[in-house]
Protein backbone atom coordinates (compact mmCIF):
# COMPACT_ATOMS: atom_id res chain seq x y z
CA UNK A 1 0.00 0.00 0.00
CA UNK A 2 3.14 2.48 0.70
CA UNK A 3 3.84 4.46 -2.52
CA UNK A 4 7.61 4.64 -3.59
CA UNK A 5 9.55 7.79 -3.22
CA UNK A 6 9.71 9.08 -7.00
CA UNK A 7 13.48 11.10 -7.86
CA UNK A 8 15.64 9.37 -5.09
CA UNK A 9 18.52 8.21 -7.24
CA UNK A 10 20.99 10.53 -8.22
CA UNK A 11 21.43 14.01 -9.55
CA UNK A 12 21.19 13.24 -13.67
CA UNK A 13 17.97 13.31 -15.68
CA UNK A 14 15.87 15.33 -13.28
CA UNK A 15 13.16 16.50 -15.77
CA UNK A 16 12.24 12.80 -15.93
CA UNK A 17 11.87 11.85 -12.66
CA UNK A 18 9.57 15.11 -12.05
CA UNK A 19 6.82 13.68 -13.49
CA UNK A 20 6.65 10.16 -11.35
CA UNK A 21 6.94 12.31 -8.45
CA UNK A 22 3.79 14.79 -9.90
CA UNK A 23 1.77 11.69 -10.66
CA UNK A 24 2.34 9.62 -7.18
CA UNK A 25 1.33 13.17 -5.59
CA UNK A 26 -2.54 12.86 -6.06
CA UNK A 27 -2.67 9.45 -4.93
CA UNK A 28 -0.65 9.92 -2.16
CA UNK A 29 -2.74 13.02 -1.52
CA UNK A 30 -5.93 10.68 -2.18
CA UNK A 31 -4.81 8.26 0.48
CA UNK A 32 -3.98 11.09 3.11
CA UNK A 33 -7.55 12.60 2.46
CA UNK A 34 -9.75 8.85 2.89
CA UNK A 35 -6.97 7.76 5.86
CA UNK A 36 -4.91 10.82 7.18
CA UNK A 37 -2.85 9.10 9.66
CA UNK A 38 -3.16 6.02 8.23
CA UNK A 39 -5.35 4.56 11.01
CA UNK A 40 -7.91 2.69 8.69
CA UNK A 41 -4.76 0.87 6.98
CA UNK A 42 -3.65 -0.36 10.22
CA UNK A 43 -7.36 -1.13 11.00
CA UNK A 44 -7.53 -2.85 7.37
CA UNK A 45 -3.79 -5.07 7.95
CA UNK A 46 -5.53 -5.98 11.51
CA UNK A 47 -8.37 -7.38 9.87
CA UNK A 48 -6.81 -9.91 7.59
CA UNK A 49 -4.09 -10.59 10.16
CA UNK A 50 -6.50 -11.43 12.64
CA UNK A 51 -8.51 -13.68 9.82
CA UNK A 52 -5.08 -15.47 8.73
CA UNK A 53 -4.43 -16.34 12.10
CA UNK A 54 -7.78 -17.52 13.10
CA UNK A 55 -7.97 -19.74 9.82
CA UNK A 56 -4.51 -21.21 10.88
CA UNK A 57 -5.04 -22.22 14.23
CA UNK A 58 -8.37 -23.66 13.23
CA UNK A 59 -6.27 -25.77 10.60
CA UNK A 60 -3.93 -26.95 13.42
CA UNK A 61 -6.65 -28.37 15.44
CA UNK A 62 -9.10 -29.19 12.59
CA UNK A 63 -7.84 -32.75 13.03
CA UNK A 64 -8.38 -32.91 16.67
CA UNK A 65 -11.99 -32.43 16.14
CA UNK A 66 -13.99 -35.19 15.19
CA UNK A 67 -16.97 -34.62 12.96
CA UNK A 68 -16.26 -31.07 12.10
CA UNK A 69 -15.88 -31.70 8.31
CA UNK A 70 -13.50 -29.00 7.35
CA UNK A 71 -15.68 -25.90 9.39
CA UNK A 72 -13.54 -24.82 12.09
CA UNK A 73 -11.10 -23.05 9.83
CA UNK A 74 -14.25 -20.85 7.83
CA UNK A 75 -15.71 -20.29 11.49
CA UNK A 76 -12.92 -19.19 13.26
CA UNK A 77 -11.51 -17.12 10.92
CA UNK A 78 -15.12 -15.32 9.72
CA UNK A 79 -15.90 -14.91 13.48
CA UNK A 80 -12.69 -12.82 14.34
CA UNK A 81 -12.98 -10.83 10.89
CA UNK A 82 -16.33 -9.49 11.14
CA UNK A 83 -15.43 -9.08 15.12
CA UNK A 84 -12.38 -6.88 14.23
CA UNK A 85 -14.71 -5.04 11.65
CA UNK A 86 -17.31 -3.55 14.58
CA UNK A 87 -14.96 -2.97 17.44
CA UNK A 88 -14.54 0.80 17.65
CA UNK A 89 -12.45 1.15 21.12
CA UNK A 90 -9.67 3.58 21.81
CA UNK A 91 -7.55 1.56 24.19
CA UNK A 92 -6.06 -1.56 23.95
CA UNK A 93 -7.85 -3.03 27.13
CA UNK A 94 -11.39 -1.71 25.61
CA UNK A 95 -10.87 -3.53 22.53
CA UNK A 96 -9.79 -7.18 23.90
CA UNK A 97 -13.23 -6.41 26.26
CA UNK A 98 -15.52 -6.27 23.16
CA UNK A 99 -13.66 -8.23 20.97
CA UNK A 100 -14.19 -11.13 23.31
CA UNK A 101 -18.02 -9.88 23.81
CA UNK A 102 -18.20 -9.85 19.72
CA UNK A 103 -16.92 -13.44 19.37
CA UNK A 104 -18.88 -14.75 22.03
CA UNK A 105 -22.24 -13.45 19.94
CA UNK A 106 -20.99 -15.16 17.04
CA UNK A 107 -20.66 -18.31 18.65
CA UNK A 108 -24.68 -17.50 20.14
CA UNK A 109 -25.68 -16.94 16.24
CA UNK A 110 -24.45 -20.02 15.52
CA UNK A 111 -25.94 -21.83 18.34
CA UNK A 112 -29.00 -20.56 17.75
CA UNK A 113 -28.59 -21.76 13.74
CA UNK A 114 -27.67 -25.04 14.90
CA UNK A 115 -30.80 -25.45 18.10
CA UNK A 116 -33.60 -24.04 16.21
CA UNK A 117 -32.33 -25.32 12.64
CA UNK A 118 -32.47 -28.25 13.83
CA UNK A 119 -36.08 -28.50 15.17
CA UNK A 120 -37.34 -26.73 12.13
CA UNK A 121 -35.70 -29.52 9.72
CA UNK A 122 -35.49 -29.59 6.20
CA UNK A 123 -39.28 -31.22 5.83
CA UNK A 124 -40.22 -27.41 7.81
CA UNK A 125 -42.20 -24.90 5.60
CA UNK A 126 -39.08 -22.59 5.40
CA UNK A 127 -36.28 -24.41 6.58
CA UNK A 128 -33.59 -23.90 8.17
CA UNK A 129 -32.92 -20.06 6.97
CA UNK A 130 -35.68 -18.64 8.81
CA UNK A 131 -33.63 -18.33 11.93
CA UNK A 132 -31.39 -15.32 9.71
CA UNK A 133 -34.56 -13.18 10.06
CA UNK A 134 -34.40 -13.15 13.96
CA UNK A 135 -30.56 -12.05 12.84
CA UNK A 136 -31.76 -9.42 10.83
CA UNK A 137 -34.07 -8.09 13.53
CA UNK A 138 -31.01 -7.33 16.08
CA UNK A 139 -28.82 -6.23 13.59
CA UNK A 140 -30.91 -2.99 13.30
CA UNK A 141 -32.63 -3.50 16.67
CA UNK A 142 -29.55 -3.67 19.16
CA UNK A 143 -27.63 -0.14 17.49
CA UNK A 144 -29.87 1.32 20.02
CA UNK A 145 -27.10 0.38 21.88
CA UNK A 146 -24.43 2.25 20.68
CA UNK A 147 -21.22 0.61 18.66
CA UNK A 148 -21.16 -2.01 20.75
CA UNK A 149 -24.52 -3.05 20.73
CA UNK A 150 -25.30 -2.61 17.03
CA UNK A 151 -21.43 -5.52 16.52
CA UNK A 152 -22.99 -7.77 18.72
CA UNK A 153 -26.28 -7.59 16.53
CA UNK A 154 -24.41 -8.26 13.48
CA UNK A 155 -21.93 -11.10 15.14
CA UNK A 156 -25.29 -12.88 15.86
CA UNK A 157 -26.48 -12.40 12.55
CA UNK A 158 -22.68 -13.40 10.93
CA UNK A 159 -22.78 -16.55 13.11
CA UNK A 160 -25.99 -17.63 12.16
CA UNK A 161 -24.89 -17.09 8.66
CA UNK A 162 -21.34 -18.75 8.81
CA UNK A 163 -23.44 -22.13 10.59
CA UNK A 164 -26.12 -22.11 7.67
CA UNK A 165 -23.56 -21.95 5.21
CA UNK A 166 -21.67 -25.03 6.52
CA UNK A 167 -24.78 -27.31 7.89
CA UNK A 168 -23.68 -27.14 11.15
CA UNK A 169 -25.75 -29.75 12.89
CA UNK A 170 -25.58 -30.67 17.28
CA UNK A 171 -22.65 -32.90 16.78
CA UNK A 172 -20.94 -29.80 15.62
CA UNK A 173 -21.59 -27.42 19.11
CA UNK A 174 -18.41 -27.91 20.01
CA UNK A 175 -16.49 -27.24 16.85
CA UNK A 176 -18.89 -23.63 17.01
CA UNK A 177 -17.53 -22.87 20.49
CA UNK A 178 -14.31 -23.31 19.99
CA UNK A 179 -14.36 -21.29 16.82
CA UNK A 180 -15.26 -18.29 19.28
CA UNK A 181 -12.17 -19.25 21.36
CA UNK A 182 -9.56 -19.05 18.57
CA UNK A 183 -11.39 -16.16 16.91
CA UNK A 184 -10.88 -13.95 20.29
CA UNK A 185 -7.38 -15.28 20.60
CA UNK A 186 -6.94 -14.50 17.39
CA UNK A 187 -8.37 -10.83 17.15
CA UNK A 188 -7.11 -9.90 20.15
CA UNK A 189 -3.63 -10.30 19.50
CA UNK A 190 -3.43 -8.35 16.87
CA UNK A 191 -5.96 -5.40 18.39
CA UNK A 192 -2.65 -5.63 21.10
CA UNK A 193 -0.41 -4.90 19.14
CA UNK A 194 -1.29 -2.07 17.05
CA UNK A 195 -1.92 0.03 20.22
CA UNK A 196 -2.15 3.56 19.82
CA UNK A 197 -1.72 3.25 16.17
CA UNK A 198 -5.36 2.94 15.68
CA UNK A 199 -8.04 5.62 16.49
CA UNK A 200 -11.77 4.55 17.10
CA UNK A 201 -14.00 3.87 14.23
CA UNK A 202 -17.00 5.59 12.88
CA UNK A 203 -20.76 5.26 14.16
CA UNK A 204 -21.95 2.05 12.65
CA UNK A 205 -23.32 2.76 9.40
CA UNK A 206 -26.97 3.69 9.84
CA UNK A 207 -26.95 7.64 11.32
CA UNK A 208 -24.73 8.62 14.27
CA UNK A 209 -25.59 6.79 17.98
CA UNK A 210 -27.70 9.81 19.84
CA UNK A 211 -27.85 9.26 23.56
CA UNK A 212 -31.43 6.99 24.12
CA UNK A 213 -34.81 8.50 23.38
CA UNK A 214 -38.16 7.42 23.21
CA UNK A 215 -38.03 8.41 19.50
CA UNK A 216 -34.58 6.69 19.14
CA UNK A 217 -35.54 3.30 20.91
CA UNK A 218 -38.69 3.29 18.59
CA UNK A 219 -36.50 4.27 15.38
CA UNK A 220 -34.00 1.25 15.95
CA UNK A 221 -37.10 -0.95 16.60
CA UNK A 222 -38.48 -0.03 13.40
CA UNK A 223 -35.50 -0.66 12.13
CA UNK A 224 -35.26 -3.84 13.04
CA UNK A 225 -38.71 -4.78 11.88
CA UNK A 226 -37.70 -3.80 8.65
CA UNK A 227 -34.99 -6.13 8.19
CA UNK A 228 -37.14 -8.59 9.36
CA UNK A 229 -39.92 -8.14 7.17
CA UNK A 230 -37.37 -8.11 4.50
CA UNK A 231 -35.83 -11.33 5.45
CA UNK A 232 -39.61 -12.96 5.63
CA UNK A 233 -40.40 -12.17 2.04
CA UNK A 234 -37.27 -13.70 0.94
CA UNK A 235 -37.41 -16.35 3.13
CA UNK A 236 -41.17 -16.76 0.92
CA UNK A 237 -39.70 -16.27 -2.25
CA UNK A 238 -37.40 -19.01 -1.82
CA UNK A 239 -39.71 -21.40 -0.74
CA UNK A 240 -42.21 -20.68 -3.61
CA UNK A 241 -38.94 -20.17 -6.30
CA UNK A 242 -36.22 -22.30 -4.64
CA UNK A 243 -33.69 -19.41 -4.87
CA UNK A 244 -30.13 -20.99 -4.93
CA UNK A 245 -28.02 -18.20 -2.50
CA UNK A 246 -31.29 -17.21 -0.27
CA UNK A 247 -28.82 -16.28 2.48
CA UNK A 248 -26.70 -13.75 0.42
CA UNK A 249 -29.87 -11.98 -0.61
CA UNK A 250 -31.27 -12.34 3.23
CA UNK A 251 -27.61 -10.34 3.97
CA UNK A 252 -28.45 -7.50 1.30
CA UNK A 253 -31.50 -6.75 2.67
CA UNK A 254 -30.14 -6.75 6.57
CA UNK A 255 -27.55 -4.23 5.67
CA UNK A 256 -29.27 -2.08 3.28
CA UNK A 257 -31.54 -1.23 6.09
CA UNK A 258 -30.43 2.39 7.11
CA UNK A 259 -31.73 5.19 9.89
CA UNK A 260 -34.18 6.52 7.70
CA UNK A 261 -35.94 5.56 4.21
CA UNK A 262 -33.58 8.07 2.42
CA UNK A 263 -30.58 6.57 4.14
CA UNK A 264 -31.66 3.26 3.24
CA UNK A 265 -32.37 4.18 -0.48
CA UNK A 266 -28.97 5.62 -0.66
CA UNK A 267 -27.32 2.58 0.80
CA UNK A 268 -29.23 0.68 -1.92
CA UNK A 269 -27.54 2.38 -4.69
CA UNK A 270 -24.29 2.63 -2.97
CA UNK A 271 -24.44 -1.59 -2.93
CA UNK A 272 -25.85 -2.33 -6.48
CA UNK A 273 -22.82 0.16 -7.79
CA UNK A 274 -20.26 -1.64 -5.42
CA UNK A 275 -21.53 -4.46 -6.36
CA UNK A 276 -21.66 -4.29 -9.98
CA UNK A 277 -17.74 -3.52 -10.27
CA UNK A 278 -16.51 -5.88 -7.76
CA UNK A 279 -18.26 -9.04 -8.70
CA UNK A 280 -17.08 -8.71 -12.16
CA UNK A 281 -13.23 -8.12 -10.82
CA UNK A 282 -13.73 -10.75 -8.78
CA UNK A 283 -15.18 -12.90 -12.08
CA UNK A 284 -11.89 -12.48 -14.22
CA UNK A 285 -9.80 -14.02 -11.96
CA UNK A 286 -11.11 -17.04 -11.89
CA UNK A 287 -8.58 -18.35 -14.42
CA UNK A 288 -5.87 -17.52 -12.15
CA UNK A 289 -7.65 -20.00 -9.47
CA UNK A 290 -6.23 -23.07 -10.56
CA UNK A 291 -2.91 -22.03 -10.41
CA UNK A 292 -2.06 -19.64 -8.73
CA UNK A 293 -4.22 -19.49 -5.64
CA UNK A 294 -1.85 -17.51 -3.63
CA UNK A 295 -2.50 -14.52 -6.09
CA UNK A 296 -6.33 -14.92 -4.97
CA UNK A 297 -5.54 -14.74 -1.30
CA UNK A 298 -3.31 -11.97 -1.88
CA UNK A 299 -6.00 -10.01 -3.69
CA UNK A 300 -8.65 -10.85 -1.13
CA UNK A 301 -6.22 -9.15 1.54
CA UNK A 302 -5.32 -6.02 -0.12
CA UNK A 303 -9.48 -5.25 -1.17
CA UNK A 304 -10.15 -5.95 2.88
CA UNK A 305 -7.54 -3.03 3.48
CA UNK A 306 -9.50 -1.27 0.89
CA UNK A 307 -12.83 -2.43 2.60
CA UNK A 308 -11.67 -1.01 6.19
CA UNK A 309 -10.49 1.99 4.34
CA UNK A 310 -13.32 3.24 2.87
CA UNK A 311 -16.32 1.51 5.14
CA UNK A 312 -16.92 4.52 7.55
CA UNK A 313 -17.64 7.28 4.32
CA UNK A 314 -17.97 5.24 0.70
CA UNK A 315 -19.96 2.69 1.16
CA UNK A 316 -20.09 1.90 -2.26
CA UNK A 317 -16.06 1.33 -2.53
CA UNK A 318 -16.17 -0.54 0.73
CA UNK A 319 -19.30 -2.91 -1.08
CA UNK A 320 -17.37 -3.53 -4.16
CA UNK A 321 -14.21 -4.21 -2.46
CA UNK A 322 -15.84 -6.49 -0.44
CA UNK A 323 -17.95 -8.60 -3.75
CA UNK A 324 -14.46 -8.36 -5.12
CA UNK A 325 -12.98 -10.54 -2.00
CA UNK A 326 -16.25 -12.93 -1.91
CA UNK A 327 -16.09 -13.83 -5.46
CA UNK A 328 -11.90 -14.68 -5.11
CA UNK A 329 -12.19 -16.41 -2.03
CA UNK A 330 -14.58 -18.50 -3.20
CA UNK A 331 -12.89 -19.45 -6.41
CA UNK A 332 -9.57 -19.59 -3.77
CA UNK A 333 -11.34 -22.24 -2.08
CA UNK A 334 -12.55 -24.54 -4.66
CA UNK A 335 -16.08 -22.83 -5.59
CA UNK A 336 -15.78 -21.91 -8.74
CA UNK A 337 -19.32 -22.52 -10.66
CA UNK A 338 -19.73 -19.16 -12.72
CA UNK A 339 -23.35 -20.33 -12.44
CA UNK A 340 -23.25 -20.36 -8.38
CA UNK A 341 -21.14 -17.20 -8.34
CA UNK A 342 -23.69 -15.01 -10.88
CA UNK A 343 -26.45 -16.46 -8.04
CA UNK A 344 -24.65 -15.16 -5.60
CA UNK A 345 -24.44 -11.71 -7.03
CA UNK A 346 -28.08 -11.25 -8.67
CA UNK A 347 -29.76 -12.18 -5.35
CA UNK A 348 -27.76 -9.85 -3.34
CA UNK A 349 -29.13 -7.04 -5.83
CA UNK A 350 -32.64 -8.55 -4.97
CA UNK A 351 -32.05 -8.74 -1.64
CA UNK A 352 -31.16 -4.95 -1.93
CA UNK A 353 -34.36 -4.52 -4.07
CA UNK A 354 -36.62 -5.62 -1.15
CA UNK A 355 -35.02 -4.10 1.45
CA UNK A 356 -35.59 -1.07 0.05
CA UNK A 357 -39.33 -1.76 -0.64
CA UNK A 358 -40.07 -2.21 3.21
CA UNK A 359 -37.92 0.51 4.09
CA UNK A 360 -40.01 2.66 1.81
CA UNK A 361 -43.59 1.34 2.76
CA UNK A 362 -43.43 -0.17 5.97
CA UNK A 363 -42.83 2.35 9.24
CA UNK A 364 -40.74 4.31 6.57
CA UNK A 365 -38.69 6.85 8.87
CA UNK A 366 -37.57 10.34 8.24
CA UNK A 367 -34.26 11.75 8.55
CA UNK A 368 -33.31 12.26 12.00
CA UNK A 369 -32.30 15.66 13.08
CA UNK A 370 -28.96 16.64 14.35
CA UNK A 371 -29.35 17.44 18.29
CA UNK A 372 -25.39 16.94 18.79
CA UNK A 373 -23.71 20.17 19.83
Amino acid sequence: MSSRPAGDGGDREPAKRRPSRTQAAPFAGWLEHVDPGTHRRIKGLRLVTAYAIAAMLGAVLEPRQVGSGGTLSSLAGGFALWASVSEGQATRAASSRDLLILCTAAVAGALSMIGVGAMLGSGAWAGPEAVLITGAFLVGYLKRFGTLGAGVGSQVYIGQLLAYGASLHRADTGTAVLAGVVAAAAAIVPRVLSGPAERPVSPPVGGPLEPASPARRSRELRMGLQAALAASAIVLLSDAFHLEESAWAITACTYVIGASTADTLDRVRRRVLGTLVGVPLGLMLLPVAAHAPVVLWLAAALAMVVYAMALPERYDVACGAYAFTLMVTLSATGERSTLLLAARAWETLLGGAIGLTVALFVLPLRPQRNTST
